[in-house]
C-alpha cells in the first residue's frame, strides 16, 4: 500500500487532512458513498495516514 501513498501526490510536510483528501480522490466513485464498503474505505484512509507518518518520521531520521 505504500506505492498507493507514493501516488497520492502529497508532501511529507502535508496535513492528515490534505492525505484524506486525496486518498478519496483515488477511491472509485461508487467507493466513496458505499455504506457496505464502510470498513474498508476506514482501513484505507487509516492505513494512507500511518504511511504518511512513516515518511514523516523517515525525513526526520534522515535529517538529523
Amino acid at each position: 500500500m505504500y506505492a498507493t501513498y507514493l501516488r497520492l501526490d502529497v508532501l511529507v510536510w502535508d496535513s492528515d487532512r490534505t492525505v484524506i483528501r486525496a486518498a478519496r480522490r483515488k477511491l472509485a466513485q461508487s467507493a466513496q458513498r458505499d455504506p457496505a464498503v464502510r470498513d474498508a474505505r476506514k482501513r484505507f484512509y487509516r492505513k494512507m495516514l500511518r504511511d504518511h507518518a512513516d515518511a514523516q518520521q523517515l525525513v526526520v531520521h534522515c535529517r538529523l
